[in-house]
């Protein structure tokens, strides 16, 4: 599932475990953060993914004994999902047929009766 993330937009933290670091990245599941920056971010050990960085948290060099020399490193976007407030509504909008999808006209259709 894919979300399109803009500057400004107020996110949940749905994973804050980090495999093999021992360091303390911050965020924790469940909190509500704003996203200051949104790309496309390259890390010579993570690899390529798209990344967000956070309003309310800097998260300086990463340049401790587990640290890749990093500044401001993002987090991975699929770390947060985008706050709903309304959650019935974006529900309703899931079901709601889209304007691209082609609507196939319904056949009626007829019975034979045995006689």
């Amino acid at each position: 599932m894919s979300y399109e993330f803009h500057v400004g937009q107020k996110v949940v933290c749905i994973n804050d475990t980090f495999k093999h670091v021992s360091i303390d990245q911050l965020i924790r599941k469940g909190e509500i953060y704003t996203i200051r920056w949104v790309g496309e971010y390259t890390h010579y050990v993570d690899g390529t993914f798209i990344g967000v960085k956070l309003a309310e948290i800097h998260r300086g060099n990463d340049d401790g004994p587990e640290g890749y020399g990093a500044a401001d490193m993002p987090y991975r976007a699929t770390r947060f999902r985008p706050l709903v407030k309304d959650k019935i509504a974006s529900l309703r909008k899931l079901l709601a047929p889209t304007p691209d999808a082609p609507v196939e006209p319904k056949e009626k259709v007829r019975k034979k009766e045995k006689v």
